[in-house]
């Protein structure tokens, strides 16, 4: 009963008649982001994060998860019927979604992208409220040196698993520590790294970071790499599968749910991730893998199921460690800390109504989205239609505002230019800008741990091993730093043992080789939708 009580005072927050509301703007918004291609969840929550200052924390955490997820969904719609993925995560989709549409199926392929999003949605919800206050409760026995070292791993993991180079991603994470040292010292508040600018004495600000980066710079690369052809109007017939497709169907969402949660709780996971990864494991278990690439009902329930149950699953580092994983967690920890809640360990006691009132507002979110869905199907691939002229400009202007809002200063909308050349100029070379921000984010973190940590140690570094828990977190971030580079060597190895040239022309792929090229089929096809523009039948 005690656990039931906090859970069931998070449903008392959600049913207020203004977090419903706030709960069904972000499922709408989010669906609205995820159909228009080239914006996404990030650059959209980095432009609401001034409005997070005018309504309470745990309404604007609540909008910002459902802008989230709600996207997961809406990018579906135009993979599927216009084969536009409108959000990452959703290319894998473009695989089977556009070709059982050609097919005359795009009701069957919405219907259970809508079914397996709920079903992936609710089950890592379920897990999420069983782990997170478990979670909570262990890491409230850490101190400086396990801060230090889990924000040193949530840094390097995010920078090595990312999905550019990995030198390329630690070249913006460092960015993003240098960053974060500008302003006052967190121990002495003398001031650094401000140049003898006035308006730097407290720091970069957050929000003209997260504006300029993500929001400027995605409409100037849009703008530069974005031409739209006139798409051809799609017909929807039965927006529900058939008995067949469900019977076919239901072992991948089952397993698109556990690969999306588990990959969701990863540092440098997410939907584009689990997406991949659950396709691939459902073509290689399949008794038929040629089905897939020619409307494989099952390519489109297992990415959609893992993309948000990954979306779900990834608020426990988040609220229970204090650790973003991915750019969409590093935004609503910005959005906790503008509020001057602190997301970690005491997150559970000190703000109960926040931590339990956004996970079970999902809940309700994801009722809503499987209710939304198909009837504005129709609406939603109208808005594809929207001119880059129009839309960029509004863009623009809604972020200038917004900035200028927070702290009305000038210097702020200053920096947004700057970032968003910055975050333009990272895109056009192959940098992502998620490291960046979220090593902005856990440099603070990072710098007064280590900081605090070398006092207790007496400046002897060796402290962060022999304590049990961060020695085993600094022992699994040097293992997991290590497998993929093990992985490489061991392919290299197997490839300069067996040349190609020893084997007969006629011989079977070995098992490794399949599984390399199935593993790569999806990131070409993905290549080929994201550039090739859909047919017109």
């Amino acid at each position: 009963m005690d656990f039931l009580e906090p859970v069931l005072a998070g449903f008392g927050v959600v049913f207020t008649p203004v977090n419903l509301l706030y709960v069904l703007a972000g499922v709408v918004i989010g669906m609205v982001i995820g159909v228009l291609p080239g914006l996404g969840p990030v650059a959209t929550i980095a432009l609401l994060l001034p409005i997070t200052y005018e309504i309470p924390a745990e309404s604007a955490i609540i909008m910002l998860a459902g802008i989230y997820y709600g996207a997961m969904y809406g990018g579906t719609i135009t993979s599927v019927l216009l084969r536009l993925p409108g959000e990452a995560a959703t290319v894998i989709t473009t695989i089977d979604g556009y070709q059982m549409a050609r097919q005359g199926r795009a009701g069957s392929a919405l219907g259970i992208a809508a079914i397996g999003s709920f079903i992936g949605g609710t089950v890592s919800i379920v897990g999420l409220t069983l782990v997170a206050p478990l979670l909570a409760r262990f890491s409230l026995g850490f101190g400086p040196p396990e801060n230090a070292v889990l924000a040193a791993m949530g840094i390097l993991l995010v920078a090595s698993l990312g999905t550019v180079s990995t030198a390329k991603s630690l070249v913006a994470a460092g960015l993003g520590l240098l960053l974060a040292a500008a302003g006052p010292d967190p121990l002495f508040a003398s001031p650094r790294f401000t140049f003898g600018n006035i308006n730097l004495a407290d720091g970069v600000d957050f929000v003209a970071l997260a504006m300029g980066l993500f929001g400027l710079g995605e409409i100037l690369y849009l703008l530069e790499h974005r031409a739209r052809n006139r798409l051809p109007k799609p017909r929807v017939s039965n927006a529900w599968p058939s008995r067949q497709d469900w019977r076919q169907s239901r072992g991948a969402v089952g397993r698109g749910s556990v690969v999306g949660f588990f990959i969701g709780l990863l540092p440098g996971g997410g939907g584009v991730l689990s997406s991949m990864a659950a396709y691939a494991l459902e073509k290689r278990r399949s008794r038929t893998p040629e089905r897939f690439g020619r409307g494989a009902i099952e390519g489109v329930a297992a990415p959609e199921t893992a993309n948000n149950a990954a979306a779900t699953s990834s608020f426990i580092p988040l609220l229970t460690l204090g650790i973003p994983t991915n750019p969409v967690m590093a935004l609503i920890f910005g959005a906790l800390l503008l509020q001057g809640i602190p997301p970690g360990p005491r997150l559970i006691n000190e703000n109960p109504e926040v931590f339990w009132g956004v996970i079970d507002s999902m809940y309700v979110g994801n009722i809503f989205l499987l209710i939304l869905s198909v009837p504005l199907v129709g609406i939603f691939v109208r808005l594809v239609s929207v001119r880059d002229s129009i839309l960029a400009p509004i863009v623009v202007t809604v972020t200038m505002l917004g900035v200028y809002t927070v702290n009305n200063s000038t210097f702020d909308m200053l920096l947004v230019i700057v970032f968003g050349v910055v975050g333009y100029l990272m895109k056009k070379t192959g940098f992502e800008p998620g490291p960046l921000v979220l090593a902005f984010v856990l440099g603070s973190v990072l710098e007064t741990a280590f900081r605090q940590s070398m006092r207790i140690f007496d400046g002897d570094p060796s402290g962060f091993v022999t304590r049990p828990i961060s020695g085993t977190l600094f022992v699994v971030t040097v293992l997991a730093l290590l497998l993929p580079v093990g992985i490489r060597l061991a392919r290299r190895r197997r490839k300069a043992a067996s040349p190609a040239a020893t084997v007969p022309a006629d011989a079977a792929p070995s098992a490794t080789e399949s599984a390399d090229r199935e593993a790569t089929v999806p990131s070409q096809r993905q290549d080929r939708a994201a550039d090739t523009p859909p047919p017109v039948d």
